[in-house]
């Protein structure tokens, strides 16, 4: 299953400039999905992240992975109900900068479950070559109480 921009939009809440996913290539729903970030020299945090050799900041590529694994979630009919939050980032290696005119590769595998959490390892690549990697697990939690 491919997903446009706008079909992410419908899944996610997120926008620019914050909507860090552009389109995803490949999901099956609850188990993988494979998504791009086209990285361009006019987002609004090179501004202010190294200007002069501009990167993208590893939590923004942390975001990007958590973004996809949270259409990977939803996309599989979850519990309209509960919404799943960011719970822990884990064993995380920036390898190499990702930098402006990147094509950014996400992928993400759910790796376990249950009880209202879900694990996945994820990796992001630029042409073939990993620039980050690690795990992220989410947590199941009322829609009603996150404002409580």
């Amino acid at each position: 299953m491919e997903l446009t921009n706008k079909e992410i939009q419908e899944i996610l809440p997120h926008r620019y400039p914050f909507l860090l996913v552009d389109k995803i290539v490949e999901c099956e729903p609850g188990k993988y999905a494979k998504g791009i970030k086209c990285v361009s020299v006019n987002e609004p945090y090179f501004m202010g992240h190294f200007p002069d050799a501009p990167i993208m900041p590893g939590v923004l590529i942390v975001e990007a992975l958590a973004q996809l694994c949270s259409v990977t979630i939803e996309s599989d009919g979850t519990d309209e109900s509960k919404i799943y939050v960011l719970l822990k980032a884990d064993e995380f290696k920036f390898i190499k900068p990702v930098l402006p005119g990147d094509t950014l590769t996400l992928e993400v595998t759910k790796t376990g479950g249950g009880a209202g959490l879900v694990k996945f390892d994820c990796v992001a690549s630029v042409d073939g070559g990993v620039r980050a990697k690690g795990k992220l697990a989410f947590c199941a939690v009322d829609r009603e109480s996150i404002y409580e």
